[in-house]
């Protein structure tokens, strides 16, 4: 394992200056998509990729190491630490919205929690205007890249990610949970494939051999040793170089110095929901007002890029145990020794997990047609933290849990548009969260199932005392007046370049093509045209796979 300069990586960069030639296909960002479609891309010797990334290597200790989340959550060499604008809904707060700047990109920070979503996600991606990505099509898209490892050491599946169960790893705290979830006749999760339309259990997560298996991991690395693939760290791309509606190349910032690079084929945007758009309205493909308002000449006007901004938003009820939970070994000296000397010579115990060890998505009522929250179950609490940010490594000095939850499909959608021509200036990121009633309404629900879960009697003998704020005993008021006060981002942000008929509030074509413009694509989370009922990085991988599949055979 190399956790400095890694020469794997570097051994395959060309000399930046040095990259006179063109290539057939520019890849913008090296995150969860970028990874992946670089990998497929390349496997045509014919086909000569670049990929470039703003960020340097993932060889880190923090970053390989899965527990070390906590760490680069403000890390600013790997993150980009935006920030969004104040939020209406609570009670006008900013809210932190970290972002991977670094090979992997968000996959190599993130919780590592692997979900495909419910089936009818897509169905619903499908109706949107989108033929050819319903369930029926995206599935062998996610059997594809999944290796599968069980509870029981099979492996099912050739894919190139690694997804795993470690229930049998996971905190003993799960038990209680488990047996809340029999109580209450809940669904249970299926624990072979990742959350599907319903069921809650242990989360599957992206580990391999005691570490994170990000998208780098699964499918950069792999590729590395192709010659006609190059990989460019460092440098930020500034805008898409544009001939006509035609996509011609990309403009780059490396060194302190500005460069240009053509393309033969196409430029593919891989910057994630917040810079894509951002890119594209640099470009001049955006809201024509926006863009004039900042003098960039206006190459297709599209009032939707950058809207239709979506996330999931979630809450903690905090806990005390009656029982030792990972506090006690997380929030000791001498338990994160003994946690750190067990990681480094057997790549195993609780710096080998991520804390989101039990939970899925599930019905908040059996009315209901389809899943409505994602629910957690973590064996840690750190309830004295500031709202939007973690801190994994300063649990509470008491045996704690947490139970919390996010509505699975809200309805409120927010804007990313730049606030001036500087490339270099962070966007303005709006959530608006809490806009529309159903989401008002679903938070109400939510609590009121965290409620339930609370008080079976399996949990009941795990909760030492009254918690601080007890959602099945306070009001509807009181309940969403503690939302907006505490609630903060899941990090799921999506569908800022939505796929949909441009009338619809389209960017994207279901070939992932940008609406009036030659030789562009988008694919990553900004493509949704909707966001998914969990975790969004595995639909993500999906979507670029896919996307390889039309661009390889069109």
């Amino acid at each position: 394992m190399i956790f400095g300069d890694d020469p794997l990586l570097s051994g395959f960069h060309r000399q930046w200056s040095k990259l006179l030639e063109n290539f057939d296909f520019i890849i913008v960002g090296a995150g969860s998509a970028g990874c992946v479609l670089a990998h497929r891309l390349s496997e045509d010797k014919n086909n000569r990729v670049l990929l470039v990334e703003a960020g340097g290597s993932d060889a880190r200790f923090w970053i390989k190491t899965p527990i070390g989340y906590g760490k680069t959550f403000f890390d600013e060499t790997v993150n980009w630490k935006f920030n969004s604008v104040p939020d209406k809904g609570l009670n006008n707060r900013e809210l932190y919205v970290p972002r991977g700047k670094v090979i992997g990109g968000s996959s190599s920070i993130n919780a590592m929690v692997y979900a495909r979503g419910a089936k009818s996600d897509f169905d619903d991606w499908r109706d949107a205007g989108n033929p050819g990505w319903g369930w029926e099509h995206v599935k062998p898209a996610f059997e594809a890249i999944e290796r599968h490892v069980r509870k029981d050491g099979r492996v099912v599946g050739n894919g190139p990610l690694t997804v795993e169960n470690r229930v049998n790893d996971y905190h003993p705290l799960k038990r209680h949970f488990q047996k809340a979830v029999s109580e209450l006749n809940l669904p249970l999760l299926d624990e072979d494939v990742g959350l599907g339309d319903e069921g809650l259990g242990p989360y599957l997560i992206n580990t391999r051999d005691g570490m994170r298996c990000s998208s780098a991991d699964a499918f950069l690395r792999p590729a590395l040793k192709r010659s006609n693939l190059t990989v460019l760290t460092h440098a930020q791309v500034t805008k898409i170089l544009m001939l006509g509606n035609k996509a011609t190349g990309i403009e780059f910032k490396k060194d302190g110095k500005l460069n240009k690079i053509l393309s033969n084929k196409e430029v593919i945007l891989s910057a994630g929901a917040i810079q894509s758009p951002q890119l594209l309205q640099l470009s001049g493909i955006g809201p024509q007002k926006l863009l004039s308002q900042f003098g960039i000449d206006v190459i297709k006007a599209n009032e939707n890029v950058g809207l239709n901004f979506q996330d999931h938003i979630g809450i903690n009820y905090y806990y005390k145990a009656t029982e030792q939970t990972l506090n006690a070994t997380l929030g000791t000296r001498l338990g994160q020794l003994w946690a750190g000397i067990k990681y480094i010579f057997t790549k195993s115990g609780p710096l080998s997990l991520s804390v989101n060890q039990m939970g899925g998505i599930v019905r908040s009522a059996d009315t209901l047609k389809h899943p409505d929250m994602q629910i957690y179950f973590n064996p840690l609490s750190y309830s004295t933290e500031i709202s939007g940010k973690r801190r994994l490594t300063k649990p509470d000095p008491w045996p704690g849990f947490i139970l919390s939850f996010n509505s699975c499909r809200p309805t409120s959608t927010g804007h990313v548009k730049i606030k001036s021509n500087d490339p270099f200036k962070a966007p303005e990121i709006d959530f608006n969260y809490l806009a529309t009633e159903q989401d008002r309404s679903d938070v109400i629900a939510g609590a009121r199932f965290i409620g339930r879960l609370q008080n079976s009697q399996a949990m009941q003998v795990l909760i030492a005392s009254k918690p601080v704020f007890d959602p099945s005993k306070e009001s509807d008021e009181a309940i969403l007046a503690d939302f907006r006060k505490r609630a903060g981002s899941v990090y799921h942000t999506s569908c800022t370049c939505r796929m949909a008929p441009e009338d619809k509030g389209g960017v994207l074509d279901p070939q992932l093509r940008v609406h009036g413009v030659d030789g562009l694509r988008v694919v990553d989370a900004s493509a949704f045209p909707f966001v998914t009922s969990a975790n969004t990085n595995a639909p993500t991988m999906m979507l670029a796979w896919r996307a390889a599949d039309m661009i390889l055979n069109p």
